[in-house]
């Protein structure tokens, strides 16, 4: 489940995404074989963080687990 980063809040893509122009027909981030098609990959400090992306829009996104440890 991929959630959007914010300074101060995590905000589910599902609030964000809909207005955006490179968003797919679902107003979802576009997401192709595990690769985010609307933004690019930042680096990892270490194996236990989630992956982190920077969409074109500017937001930063983490891949997170949605299933409970």
């Amino acid at each position: 489940m991929l959630v959007i980063l914010t300074r101060d809040n995590i905000l589910s893509v599902n609030q964000v995404c809909p207005s955006c122009l490179l968003a797919d027909r679902k107003g979802t981030p576009r997401w192709h074989h595990g690769t985010l098609g609307c933004g690019h990959s930042l680096d990892k400090v270490d194996t236990h963080q989630a992956k982190v992306y920077e969409c074109e829009m500017g937001f930063q996104l983490a891949e997170v687990d949605s299933q409970p440890a």
